[in-house]
């Protein structure tokens, strides 16, 4: 029996996690089993604490980065409390073994003026309303790519001005005006030059008429930034880390940015207020005269 397949499913099932969450859980957890058979432990069941923490010791040793090695932590913690609760492991092998303290990586993001040269980038070609549409969306919304992938026109209620996304764990979105202005357009006027299929629901497609994919809009993205000043910082994830950034520049709190960006865990949300307070810091040490 597939142990891991069987908690990604419940995982699946239970809290609805995206398919990239999916594959990364099962690359840490398979890499973590390739190391315990190679340390002559061939059964999950026979486990222990003293595996975690070579395995640990050997990341270490190999120089992995403390983000990598407390993001495969976090997968095994999670494992541990699943196959407890299966009555596999008396206690999860995990509890106890203490994490690496990494330095946080500043975030990156665009501000609200690259973000307007971004978008004022394409034209008023029917491909041209397609991009604007989205990437006016991906800002708007703050939303993944693996989410705007899966997007079907029955997610978007533009009268009300919302988006549904997030598979089993469902979340709505509020869509600025600029953003539903874009969307409209792109709908009304150049979304069915696209299409050969009737039936195909997707939101956003490309010119075979067939959904966008993850490349897809990656291509998008690099292709209007090419000419830009900030080329390098331009990714969909940099459009999702802006659309967080400048919410909590304008008053976010932080229940109501974790539910829009859809994180589980609110530490994730958290790094996005440390923005404002090294902002409230240079504003401190640049004004006081006994800062």
């Amino acid at each position: 029996m597939d142990r891991i397949q069987d908690f990604l499913d419940h995982l699946e099932n239970t809290r609805g996690i995206a398919k990239n969450t999916r594959l990364a859980y099962a690359r840490d957890l398979r890499q973590f089993l390739a190391y315990c058979k190679r340390k002559g432990v061939d059964r999950i069941e026979d486990i222990s604490q003293t595996q975690v923490a070579a395995y640990l010791l050997q990341m270490k040793s190999d120089k992995i980065a403390s983000a990598t090695i407390n993001r495969r932590l976090a997968s095994l913690r999670l494992f541990g409390d699943y196959m407890v609760k299966q009555g596999l492991w008396q206690e999860n092998s995990v509890i106890g073994i203490k994490a690496p303290r990494g330095e946080r990586s500043p975030i990156i993001y665009l501000t609200v003026e690259e973000i307007e040269q971004l978008l004022q980038k394409p034209d008023a070609s029917m491909k041209g309303r397609r991009d604007r549409a989205l990437l006016e969306l991906l800002y708007a919304t703050g939303i993944r790519v693996s989410e705007a992938v899966d997007l079907d026109l029955t997610d978007l209620n533009l009268t009300i001005g919302y988006l549904m996304t997030g598979g089993v764990r469902q979340r709505i979105i509020p869509v600025g005006r600029p953003a539903r202005q874009a969307l409209t357009e792109y709908i009304e006027t150049a979304r069915d030059t696209f299409i050969k299929e009737k039936s195909e629901n997707a939101l956003f497609v490309n010119m075979d008429g067939k959904r966008l994919t993850r490349q897809g809009i990656w291509k998008i993205i690099r292709n209007y930034g090419a000419d830009l000043p900030f080329a390098d910082r331009l990714t969909p994830q940099i459009l999702r880390n802006s659309f967080a950034v400048h919410l909590v520049q304008n008053g976010a709190d932080l229940k109501t940015l974790k539910e829009l960006m859809g994180q589980e865990d609110i530490s994730a949300t958290q790094i996005y207020m440390m923005v404002m307070r090294n902002r409230l810091k240079e504003v401190y040490d640049k004004a006081f005269p006994r800062a």
